[in-house]
């Protein structure tokens, strides 16, 4: 029998396990595909290709060339753009796909969420004089509109992105502690009134929804944008299962 011919769409924690889950499966062959813009991405331990494919005809045929048979769509929770795409391409090509997607995180007791659309939305939210921390990447700020009367610190994970886009604050440039005793002491320090934060979901970024739950600061949380229909696989456990079904 021919191996199982599978595109891994990467990016994200979830897929590095899963390709080194099924980069040692019998009878698979696995390319991972990273959009960038990693300048040095981390080994994945199966062929991996870096760069977008150049539009949806572009990857139909990228698909058809390499003899793809199934696609695990293991991006972002925001790159919904790239997963329409795929979902809708596969579905006209008939190859087998599935979207590896965490949990989002729901409010807990003691959580004071306010639920925004968009970054645009939180100017009707966040109060004039607020100190607010805004942690949705480097790519998000631009998306806020100057937020003016408020101060702004953003936390971005490489270095400095350039000119700051608020009238006051500035670039935290270091990733989230790793507790809450660390995370609430740079709240405390800074004054932060609200959070704002994209609902990403797993474990990565839950110590600052944890260290604002203890300090009783607001929190602004972006939801997630619609997804494509189809199989949605919560763990890699389970995307792995999805992929020997299919061997």
């Amino acid at each position: 029998m021919a191996p199982l011919r599978i595109l891994l769409l990467a990016g994200t924690p979830e897929a590095r396990h899963l390709a080194a889950a099924l980069g040692g499966q019998p009878g698979m062959r696995v390319t991972a595909s990273l959009a960038g813009p990693t300048a040095m991405p981390e080994p994945l331990g199966v062929a991996t290709r870096i760069g977008g494919f150049g539009g949806r005809d572009a990857f139909a045929k990228y698909l058809g060339r390499e003899g793809v048979t199934a696609v695990l769509d293991a991006t972002h929770p925001f790159a919904a753009a790239i997963s329409h795409r795929s979902a809708e391409v596969c579905a006209e090509a008939g190859i087998a796909y599935a979207q590896v997607l965490r949990p989002a995180w729901r409010p807990r007791e003691g959580d004071r969420w306010t639920f925004l659309n968009e970054e645009a939305d939180a100017a009707r939210h966040v109060e004039e004089g607020a100190r607010v921390m805004v942690e949705t990447g480097r790519r998000g700020v631009q998306r806020f509109g100057a937020l003016p009367g408020r101060i702004v610190h953003a936390r971005v994970e490489e270095g400095r992105p350039g000119p700051f886009p608020f009238e006051r604050g500035g670039w935290i440039a270091a990733r989230p502690t790793t507790t809450i005793e660390d995370e609430t002491r740079i709240f405390r320090r800074l004054g932060i009134d609200w959070l704002i934060m994209r609902n990403l979901g797993g474990s990565a970024s839950r110590v600052s929804l944890d260290a604002a739950r203890a300090l009783g600061l607001r929190v602004a949380m972006i939801r997630r944008p619609l997804q494509p229909e189809g199989p949605k696989l919560e763990t890699v456990a389970a995307a792995l299962t999805w992929a020997r079904r299919r061997g």
